[in-house]
Protein backbone atom coordinates (compact mmCIF):
# COMPACT_ATOMS: atom_id res chain seq x y z
CA UNK A 1 0.00 0.00 0.00
CA UNK A 2 1.19 3.57 -0.64
CA UNK A 3 1.59 6.16 2.11
CA UNK A 4 -1.87 7.66 1.62
CA UNK A 5 -3.53 4.24 1.93
CA UNK A 6 -1.36 3.30 4.91
CA UNK A 7 -2.22 6.52 6.73
CA UNK A 8 -5.92 5.85 6.23
CA UNK A 9 -5.59 2.25 7.42
CA UNK A 10 -3.50 2.92 10.53
CA UNK A 11 -4.60 6.38 11.67
CA UNK A 12 -7.70 5.19 13.62
CA UNK A 13 -5.58 2.59 15.43
CA UNK A 14 -2.92 5.19 16.24
CA UNK A 15 -5.52 7.50 17.74
CA UNK A 16 -6.97 4.66 19.79
CA UNK A 17 -3.52 3.58 20.99
CA UNK A 18 -2.68 7.07 22.28
CA UNK A 19 -5.62 6.91 24.66
CA UNK A 20 -3.64 4.36 26.67
CA UNK A 21 -0.67 6.70 27.24
CA UNK A 22 -0.36 9.63 29.67
CA UNK A 23 -0.08 12.37 27.05
CA UNK A 24 -2.59 14.70 25.42
CA UNK A 25 -1.81 14.59 21.69
CA UNK A 26 -2.04 17.83 19.78
CA UNK A 27 -0.82 16.61 16.38
CA UNK A 28 -0.55 13.11 14.93
CA UNK A 29 1.36 12.70 11.66
CA UNK A 30 1.92 9.51 9.67
CA UNK A 31 5.65 8.90 9.05
CA UNK A 32 5.83 5.63 7.13
CA UNK A 33 5.02 1.94 7.06
CA UNK A 34 7.89 -0.39 6.28
CA UNK A 35 8.05 -3.11 8.87
CA UNK A 36 5.93 -1.30 11.47
CA UNK A 37 3.54 1.62 11.05
CA UNK A 38 5.16 4.74 12.50
CA UNK A 39 3.67 8.08 13.54
CA UNK A 40 5.07 11.31 14.97
CA UNK A 41 3.02 12.61 17.89
CA UNK A 42 3.23 16.13 19.32
CA UNK A 43 1.52 16.69 22.66
CA UNK A 44 -0.21 19.88 23.75
CA UNK A 45 2.98 21.05 25.45
CA UNK A 46 4.96 20.77 22.20
CA UNK A 47 6.94 17.64 23.10
CA UNK A 48 7.43 15.12 20.27
CA UNK A 49 7.06 11.34 20.46
CA UNK A 50 7.25 8.41 18.07
CA UNK A 51 4.42 5.87 18.04
CA UNK A 52 5.00 2.44 16.50
CA UNK A 53 2.28 -0.08 15.68
CA UNK A 54 4.23 -3.32 15.58
CA UNK A 55 3.52 -5.92 12.90
CA UNK A 56 1.72 -8.81 14.57
CA UNK A 57 3.78 -11.74 13.30
CA UNK A 58 7.31 -10.62 14.14
CA UNK A 59 7.67 -10.45 17.94
CA UNK A 60 5.77 -11.79 20.90
CA UNK A 61 4.91 -9.30 23.63
CA UNK A 62 7.66 -10.85 25.77
CA UNK A 63 10.25 -10.06 23.10
CA UNK A 64 8.87 -6.56 22.63
CA UNK A 65 9.25 -5.98 26.36
CA UNK A 66 12.81 -7.24 26.05
CA UNK A 67 13.57 -4.38 23.66
CA UNK A 68 12.41 -1.87 26.26
CA UNK A 69 14.36 -3.56 29.06
CA UNK A 70 17.56 -3.33 27.02
CA UNK A 71 17.11 0.25 25.81
CA UNK A 72 16.52 1.38 29.40
CA UNK A 73 19.76 -0.35 30.41
CA UNK A 74 21.61 1.24 27.49
CA UNK A 75 20.32 4.68 28.41
CA UNK A 76 21.48 4.13 32.01
CA UNK A 77 24.93 3.30 30.60
CA UNK A 78 25.05 6.58 28.68
CA UNK A 79 24.16 5.35 25.20
CA UNK A 80 21.68 7.66 23.48
CA UNK A 81 18.65 5.55 22.54
CA UNK A 82 14.85 6.04 22.41
CA UNK A 83 13.30 6.52 25.85
CA UNK A 84 10.09 4.54 26.11
CA UNK A 85 6.90 5.93 27.64
CA UNK A 86 4.77 3.54 29.66
CA UNK A 87 0.98 3.41 29.50
CA UNK A 88 -1.28 4.87 32.16
CA UNK A 89 -1.27 1.40 33.72
CA UNK A 90 2.54 1.17 33.73
CA UNK A 91 2.90 -1.21 30.77
CA UNK A 92 5.39 -0.81 27.95
CA UNK A 93 2.82 -1.51 25.22
CA UNK A 94 -0.88 -1.17 24.57
CA UNK A 95 -3.00 -3.56 22.49
CA UNK A 96 -4.92 -1.94 19.65
CA UNK A 97 -7.11 -3.14 16.78
CA UNK A 98 -6.38 -2.25 13.15
CA UNK A 99 -9.93 -2.71 11.92
CA UNK A 100 -9.17 -2.31 8.21
CA UNK A 101 -6.75 -5.26 8.33
CA UNK A 102 -8.57 -7.35 10.92
CA UNK A 103 -5.39 -7.28 13.07
CA UNK A 104 -4.43 -6.74 16.66
CA UNK A 105 -1.15 -4.89 17.11
CA UNK A 106 1.03 -3.82 20.02
CA UNK A 107 1.61 -0.07 20.17
CA UNK A 108 4.69 1.46 21.77
CA UNK A 109 5.43 5.13 22.46
CA UNK A 110 8.87 6.71 22.90
CA UNK A 111 10.25 10.23 23.08
CA UNK A 112 11.29 11.63 19.71
CA UNK A 113 15.03 12.09 19.13
CA UNK A 114 16.02 15.10 17.06
CA UNK A 115 18.73 14.80 14.45
CA UNK A 116 19.57 14.08 10.84
CA UNK A 117 19.74 10.50 9.64
CA UNK A 118 23.41 9.62 9.28
CA UNK A 119 22.80 7.86 5.96
CA UNK A 120 21.60 11.13 4.42
CA UNK A 121 24.52 13.05 5.91
CA UNK A 122 26.99 10.56 4.43
CA UNK A 123 25.29 10.55 1.04
CA UNK A 124 25.37 14.35 0.84
CA UNK A 125 29.02 14.59 1.86
CA UNK A 126 31.55 15.04 -0.96
CA UNK A 127 34.70 14.91 1.17
CA UNK A 128 35.79 11.29 1.92
CA UNK A 129 37.72 12.50 4.97
CA UNK A 130 34.51 13.91 6.45
CA UNK A 131 32.74 10.60 5.78
CA UNK A 132 35.57 8.82 7.59
CA UNK A 133 34.85 10.97 10.63
CA UNK A 134 31.21 9.92 10.57
CA UNK A 135 32.12 6.23 10.35
CA UNK A 136 34.63 6.63 13.15
CA UNK A 137 31.90 8.03 15.38
CA UNK A 138 29.53 5.26 14.29
CA UNK A 139 32.13 2.67 15.30
CA UNK A 140 32.55 4.33 18.68
CA UNK A 141 28.85 4.35 19.57
CA UNK A 142 28.54 0.75 18.40
CA UNK A 143 31.42 -0.23 20.70
CA UNK A 144 29.74 1.57 23.62
CA UNK A 145 26.59 -0.42 22.93
CA UNK A 146 28.57 -3.68 22.87
CA UNK A 147 30.42 -2.75 26.07
CA UNK A 148 27.11 -2.40 27.88
CA UNK A 149 25.65 -5.60 26.41
CA UNK A 150 28.72 -7.75 27.06
CA UNK A 151 28.85 -6.71 30.70
CA UNK A 152 25.12 -6.85 31.40
CA UNK A 153 23.06 -9.70 32.81
CA UNK A 154 19.47 -9.47 31.51
CA UNK A 155 16.70 -10.34 33.96
CA UNK A 156 15.45 -13.90 33.99
CA UNK A 157 12.27 -13.00 32.15
CA UNK A 158 14.18 -11.38 29.28
CA UNK A 159 13.47 -12.67 25.76
CA UNK A 160 14.92 -11.87 22.35
CA UNK A 161 15.65 -14.09 19.36
CA UNK A 162 19.14 -15.34 18.49
CA UNK A 163 21.11 -14.61 15.34
CA UNK A 164 23.51 -17.46 15.97
CA UNK A 165 24.63 -20.12 13.50
CA UNK A 166 21.09 -21.47 13.16
CA UNK A 167 19.46 -18.03 13.18
CA UNK A 168 21.66 -16.79 10.34
CA UNK A 169 22.60 -19.91 8.40
CA UNK A 170 20.38 -22.73 9.63
CA UNK A 171 17.84 -24.71 7.63
CA UNK A 172 15.17 -22.18 8.66
CA UNK A 173 17.05 -18.89 9.23
CA UNK A 174 15.35 -16.05 11.03
CA UNK A 175 15.00 -13.86 7.94
CA UNK A 176 14.09 -16.60 5.48
CA UNK A 177 15.83 -19.03 3.08
CA UNK A 178 17.99 -16.85 0.85
CA UNK A 179 18.84 -19.84 -1.36
CA UNK A 180 15.20 -20.07 -2.47
CA UNK A 181 15.12 -16.62 -4.06
CA UNK A 182 13.90 -17.06 -7.66
CA UNK A 183 16.81 -15.04 -9.03
CA UNK A 184 19.05 -18.07 -8.45
CA UNK A 185 19.08 -20.86 -11.04
CA UNK A 186 19.42 -24.52 -10.03
CA UNK A 187 23.22 -24.52 -9.99
CA UNK A 188 23.36 -21.23 -8.09
CA UNK A 189 20.84 -22.49 -5.55
CA UNK A 190 23.07 -25.51 -4.91
CA UNK A 191 26.03 -23.16 -4.49
CA UNK A 192 24.07 -21.08 -1.96
CA UNK A 193 23.07 -24.17 0.01
CA UNK A 194 26.66 -25.44 0.10
CA UNK A 195 27.87 -22.02 1.21
CA UNK A 196 25.19 -21.86 3.88
CA UNK A 197 26.49 -25.13 5.31
CA UNK A 198 30.12 -23.94 5.20
CA UNK A 199 29.29 -20.68 6.97
CA UNK A 200 27.14 -22.50 9.53
CA UNK A 201 30.09 -24.75 10.35
CA UNK A 202 32.45 -21.76 10.58
CA UNK A 203 30.12 -19.91 12.94
CA UNK A 204 29.76 -23.01 15.09
CA UNK A 205 33.54 -23.25 15.33
CA UNK A 206 33.82 -19.54 16.11
CA UNK A 207 31.56 -20.04 19.12
CA UNK A 208 29.62 -17.67 21.34
CA UNK A 209 32.27 -16.21 23.61
CA UNK A 210 30.81 -13.28 25.60
CA UNK A 211 33.69 -11.12 24.34
CA UNK A 212 32.34 -11.42 20.78
CA UNK A 213 28.70 -12.49 21.20
CA UNK A 214 26.02 -10.70 23.21
CA UNK A 215 22.95 -8.61 22.56
CA UNK A 216 23.42 -6.60 19.36
CA UNK A 217 21.34 -4.03 17.52
CA UNK A 218 21.38 -6.23 14.35
CA UNK A 219 20.29 -3.36 12.07
CA UNK A 220 22.85 -0.70 12.93
CA UNK A 221 23.27 0.84 9.48
CA UNK A 222 23.60 4.63 9.07
CA UNK A 223 19.86 4.84 8.44
CA UNK A 224 19.29 3.96 12.09
CA UNK A 225 21.69 6.54 13.52
CA UNK A 226 20.76 10.17 14.13
CA UNK A 227 23.33 12.96 14.25
CA UNK A 228 22.74 16.29 15.97
CA UNK A 229 25.94 18.34 16.09
CA UNK A 230 28.49 16.17 17.90
CA UNK A 231 25.78 13.94 19.32
CA UNK A 232 24.90 10.50 17.92
CA UNK A 233 21.85 8.45 18.84
CA UNK A 234 20.89 4.89 17.86
CA UNK A 235 17.25 4.20 17.00
CA UNK A 236 15.04 1.29 15.86
CA UNK A 237 15.87 -1.70 18.05
CA UNK A 238 13.16 -3.81 16.42
CA UNK A 239 15.69 -6.38 15.15
CA UNK A 240 17.82 -6.46 18.33
CA UNK A 241 18.94 -9.99 19.09
CA UNK A 242 21.64 -12.12 20.62
CA UNK A 243 24.40 -12.22 18.04
CA UNK A 244 28.01 -11.56 17.10
CA UNK A 245 29.41 -8.05 17.42
CA UNK A 246 30.94 -8.47 13.96
CA UNK A 247 27.44 -8.76 12.53
CA UNK A 248 26.67 -5.22 13.74
CA UNK A 249 29.87 -4.00 12.09
CA UNK A 250 28.94 -5.77 8.86
CA UNK A 251 25.48 -4.21 8.85
CA UNK A 252 27.02 -0.75 9.24
CA UNK A 253 29.44 -1.26 6.34
CA UNK A 254 27.87 -3.59 3.80
CA UNK A 255 26.00 -0.92 1.81
CA UNK A 256 29.32 0.80 1.11
CA UNK A 257 31.27 -2.35 0.20
CA UNK A 258 31.36 -1.45 -3.51
CA UNK A 259 32.14 2.24 -2.84
CA UNK A 260 35.48 3.47 -4.17
CA UNK A 261 36.48 4.61 -0.67
CA UNK A 262 35.18 1.55 1.18
CA UNK A 263 38.60 0.64 2.71
CA UNK A 264 38.81 4.12 4.24
CA UNK A 265 35.26 3.98 5.60
CA UNK A 266 35.79 0.46 6.97
CA UNK A 267 39.08 1.34 8.65
CA UNK A 268 37.57 4.48 10.17
CA UNK A 269 34.67 2.50 11.63
CA UNK A 270 37.05 -0.10 13.07
CA UNK A 271 39.31 2.66 14.40
CA UNK A 272 36.43 4.34 16.21
CA UNK A 273 35.29 1.01 17.59
CA UNK A 274 38.79 0.10 18.81
CA UNK A 275 39.10 3.34 20.76
CA UNK A 276 36.17 2.27 22.93
CA UNK A 277 36.33 -1.54 22.89
CA UNK A 278 39.18 -3.95 22.01
CA UNK A 279 38.99 -5.39 18.50
CA UNK A 280 41.74 -8.00 18.09
CA UNK A 281 43.20 -8.74 14.66
CA UNK A 282 41.96 -12.34 14.77
CA UNK A 283 38.42 -10.98 15.08
CA UNK A 284 38.80 -8.32 12.37
CA UNK A 285 39.94 -10.92 9.83
CA UNK A 286 36.47 -12.51 10.03
CA UNK A 287 34.71 -9.30 8.95
CA UNK A 288 34.54 -10.35 5.25
CA UNK A 289 32.59 -13.48 6.26
CA UNK A 290 30.09 -11.38 8.21
CA UNK A 291 29.75 -8.94 5.31
CA UNK A 292 28.81 -11.91 3.12
CA UNK A 293 26.42 -13.19 5.78
CA UNK A 294 24.64 -9.83 5.84
CA UNK A 295 24.32 -9.85 2.05
CA UNK A 296 22.78 -13.32 2.11
CA UNK A 297 20.45 -12.40 4.98
CA UNK A 298 19.20 -9.44 2.94
CA UNK A 299 18.33 -11.78 0.06
CA UNK A 300 16.37 -13.98 2.48
CA UNK A 301 14.53 -10.90 3.73
CA UNK A 302 13.63 -9.87 0.17
CA UNK A 303 12.52 -13.40 -0.69
CA UNK A 304 10.12 -13.40 2.28
CA UNK A 305 8.48 -10.21 0.99
CA UNK A 306 7.19 -10.84 -2.53
CA UNK A 307 4.80 -7.92 -2.13
CA UNK A 308 7.71 -5.48 -2.45
CA UNK A 309 8.45 -4.07 -5.93
CA UNK A 310 11.31 -5.84 -7.69
CA UNK A 311 14.60 -4.03 -7.24
CA UNK A 312 16.07 -2.50 -10.38
CA UNK A 313 19.57 -3.60 -9.33
CA UNK A 314 18.63 -7.23 -8.67
CA UNK A 315 20.65 -8.67 -11.58
CA UNK A 316 23.72 -6.70 -10.55
CA UNK A 317 23.25 -7.72 -6.93
CA UNK A 318 22.93 -11.38 -7.92
CA UNK A 319 26.12 -11.23 -10.01
CA UNK A 320 28.04 -9.66 -7.14
CA UNK A 321 26.73 -12.10 -4.51
CA UNK A 322 27.44 -15.18 -6.62
CA UNK A 323 30.98 -13.92 -7.22
CA UNK A 324 31.55 -13.30 -3.51
CA UNK A 325 30.13 -16.70 -2.60
CA UNK A 326 32.42 -18.45 -5.08
CA UNK A 327 35.43 -16.61 -3.62
CA UNK A 328 34.45 -17.28 0.01
CA UNK A 329 36.92 -19.15 2.22
CA UNK A 330 36.13 -19.49 5.94
CA UNK A 331 38.94 -18.29 8.21
CA UNK A 332 37.72 -19.97 11.37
Amino acid sequence: MDDAEAAEVFLPAARAALEAFPITPGRLAFVNVSENATFKVTDEGGEDFVLRLHRPWYHTIERLKGERVWTRALAAAGVSVPQGVTTKGGDDYARVAVAALGEQRWAGLARWIEGRVLFGVVEAETDPAAVETHFERLGAIMAALHNQAAGWAPPGSFERHALDADGLMGEAPFWGPFWDHPMFDTAERSLMLATRDRIHAALSRYGRDPATFSLIHADLHPGNVLIDGDHLAVIDFDDAAFGWHLYDLAVALVFYQTHAHFPRFRDACLRGYSRVRPLPDDVVRLLPMFLLIRRLVQIGWLNARPELPERSDLAQRKHEIVARVRAFEPLC
